[in-house]
């Protein structure tokens, strides 16, 4: 495989935001199929829709659960789980919840990170943990996370989910995402078994090269075209 297709297969294309309706769905979806990436990681309701549209591609179908603040109870998790894989989807990205590992609840986090993982296995997908280190920020907190996604036999851990904007002292609002540091940490703290998807933030070619440098199999990205017809003008020649 070549460089261009080694770098697309990176992709996941997120059709995340909240305003974006089925038409913006159709186009991404299209987007998906062009570039010929990973997979498309649609909102639970579009999981039907975007698995027709990526029949007879080699585009998998993805899909958040708790997304973006990851308070579901553990019951609703389970079962967004289940109809998203029933839907379609191949591809689960959980949000954790926070607030209980930022609290120190590891039983609860195990648990639920267990629960996920047992259905989405049951049914034939692979799961992705999100930890949204830009809240889940301190190093021994993230080192535990990645401890307890090896040991429940979890695929992949993740950074963010693009939208954990957090208060500065100066009363602003910042986002880091993906950031080199972390994912080394995360790439150091898994099993062999488990692998590293950057999210957040990851908008250029220099960007994706970046995080595979790092050690990531997956990025989540909204600027694939732009990655990807840069990594066109540099590698087809």
């Amino acid at each position: 495989m070549d460089k261009l297709k080694i770098l697309a297969k990176m992709i996941d294309h997120s059709i995340l935001h909240p305003v974006l309706t089925d038409e913006d769905l159709r186009r991404e979806c299209d987007v998906a199929k062009k570039y010929n990436v990973a997979s498309v990681c649609v909102k639970p309701y579009a999981v039907k829709q975007a698995a027709e549209w990526m029949k007879g591609s080699d585009v998998l179908t993805g899909c958040v659960i708790g997304f973006p603040a990851g308070n579901s109870a553990v019951e609703v998790k389970v079962f967004e789980t289940e109809v998203a894989c029933r839907d379609g989807a191949v591809e689960i990205d959980m949000v954790i919840n926070i607030g209980k590992a930022l609290q120190g609840d590891w039983d609860y986090i195990e648990n639920e990170i267990r629960a996920v993982t047992r259905k989405c296995h049951e049914l034939g997908a692979i799961v992705k943990v999100i930890f949204e280190t830009d809240y889940v920020s301190k190093k021994e907190d993230i080192k535990k996370l990645c401890g307890i996604c090896t040991q429940v036999g979890a695929d992949y851990v993740k950074t963010s989910t693009g939208f954990g904007f957090v208060k500065s002292s100066d009363g602003k609002y910042t986002y880091q995402g993906a950031t080199i540091p972390n994912l080394k940490l995360m790439k150091a703290s898994v099993g062999p078994g488990v692998k590293v998807k950057a999210a957040g933030g990851v908008r250029t070619l220099e960007g994706l090269l970046a995080v595979q440098q790092a050690g990531c199999s997956r990025c989540g990205a909204t600027a694939t075209i732009a990655i990807l017809e840069e990594a066109k003008k540099r590698f087809e020649n």
